[in-house]
């Protein structure tokens, strides 16, 4: 294996906005932001050809050439299962995915790339190449009885990942990691928060522009990971009264704190939070733990009145958490004053670069 560069890009290809951040090793277990960068982008591209035009001008944000790049995927096609087996080699379980998916996860993956990973103190492993996966599990045949082993399946179509390696291609940008964004932002969230990751239960609603995604996490372990059909999208359709008034308009009225967008706001909301609502009832019922803080990052966390109804509809306090929590900042003036607003949303592209060093 080919020895991993000291800097890395890693890039959320999301749903509304791509995503991008710039990081440097220095040492073993110390990082440098160097660069940081966003562009608005349409839900779907026509082709490759496309995408790269979009993935030249972000890298262009980014202030150079990359010499290595992790892109992390957020998009509601794809797959992000815990399942249980009876203890299985990886690559047996994985092939038995794509010729009868249907069976283990009542849902058909010919179309899909899939890669599994077992489920041990965390499921960093996971990612949509088809590399294999990180070995070994801890079941055990004892009394007769076959003990089940808890596994991550992730996949995508695979239309999609040739769409992303070559549009990489197009511009000679080298795709070294593919992989799931609910994934990545688990793996920044252990970066970021060591203690509370090691120790401690806790639930990151990252809330994207199609989506939501609820993963729960308890002592280094990804218990339940689960997406809401619910995102920036239909909040700013109910703002705007499926555009009757201007998204601009609506979101710095949200953001000033107006009385009547508060109160269309927490309604939309509500939807959300009884989802998270149920997830966390899931959750509590089959272990003897609690959640009692919500980390929550996407672009709808930059509002105060977000993060205020969804605390109130759950009676949790909600927070904002940063990616960057541990790493050094190195960048020019300008950026150094934006990213106070952008780290919120950045969670996915750090997990991905993150991931890029561990591997």
């Amino acid at each position: 294996m080919a020895k991993r560069a000291d800097s890395v890009v890693g890039i959320d290809l999301g749903k509304h906005v791509l995503k991008g951040v710039a990081l440097r090793r220095k040492g073993d277990s110390r990082f440098i932001l160097t660069s940081f960068a966003s562009r608005p982008v349409p839900e779907e591209f026509a082709s490759a050809e496309d995408l790269s035009r979009e993935l030249k001008q972000l890298l262009r944000d980014l202030g150079g050439s990359a010499k290595a790049c992790a892109f992390a995927v957020s998009d509601p096609s794809t797959i992000l299962r815990i399942i249980e087996q009876p203890d299985t080699p990886v690559d047996l379980l994985r092939n038995a995915l794509r010729l009868n998916g249907l069976a283990v996860l009542n849902q058909e993956c010919k179309d899909f790339v899939l890669d599994v990973a077992p489920v041990g103190s965390h499921a960093d492993d996971e990612s949509t190449t088809e590399k294999p996966s990180a070995a070994g599990s801890k079941t055990a045949v004892q009394s007769g009885v076959v003990t089940q082993t808890k596994y991550l399946v992730g996949g995508m179509l695979r239309s999609q990942v040739k769409q992303i390696v070559a549009a990489a291609n197009k511009i000679r940008l080298s795709a070294e990691i593919l992989q799931l964004a609910p994934v990545c932002s688990f793996n920044a969230f252990e970066f970021a928060y060591p203690e509370v990751f090691a120790n401690d239960a806790f639930l990151l609603l990252d809330m994207g522009h199609l989506q939501s995604t609820v993963l729960i996490g308890s002592k280094g372990e990804l218990v339940l990971v689960r997406s809401i059909d619910y995102g920036g999208k239909a909040l700013m359709q109910a703002l705007t009264a499926e555009d009757a008034l201007d998204a601009d308009a609506a979101w710095l009225m949200i953001q000033q704190g107006d009385e009547g967008m508060t109160d269309i706001c927490r309604g939309s909301l509500a939807r959300l939070a009884m989802e998270v609502r149920n997830s966390i009832g899931f959750f509590e019922g089959q272990r003897e733990e609690g959640i009692s803080r919500i980390f929550v990052s996407g672009g709808l966390a930059r509002a105060e009145t977000v993060l205020q109804a969804l605390s109130d509809e759950l009676s949790l306090p909600c927070e904002i958490w940063d990616p960057l929590e541990t790493c050094e900042v190195a960048l020019p003036a300008a950026k150094r004053q934006t990213l106070p607003n952008e780290f919120v949303s950045l969670n996915v592209a750090c997990g991905a670069a993150f991931e890029y060093f561990k591997t």
